[in-house]
């Protein structure tokens, strides 16, 4: 959706409630162990990213919220993916920026 502004004034509320999201060292933690790993139960990724097992699901969670992961329960156990399509993209462009110095 190229447009001729930053961000559409409708969208400014939006983008930064997932600017937010994902402004968080440790959310982004979660999402790498998770794009590595494609899915994984809570646990797998609390020991990934050296988080306890309750800070896990409460970003788990609210990345589920944001609609950026999905989980599905498996007996006890529930498993996390990344289900937002942009992630990918947006880390690319962020990260290759950094890499740059920009």
């Amino acid at each position: 959706m190229p447009t001729d502004v930053l961000v559409p004034a409708d969208l400014l509320d939006a983008a930064a409630a997932r600017f937010r999201l994902l402004g968080d060292p440790t959310r982004l933690r979660l999402l790498r162990a998770l794009y590595d790993a494609d899915e994984l139960p809570v646990h797998a990724v609390a020991d990934a990213t050296g988080q306890s097992h309750a800070n896990t699901s409460k970003h788990l969670r609210q990345l589920a919220q944001a609609g950026v992961v999905a989980g599905r329960r498996d007996g006890l156990l529930v498993y996390y993916r990344i289900t937002d399509p942009t992630l990918r993209r947006l880390c690319d462009v962020v990260c290759d920026a950094l890499a740059d110095g920009e």
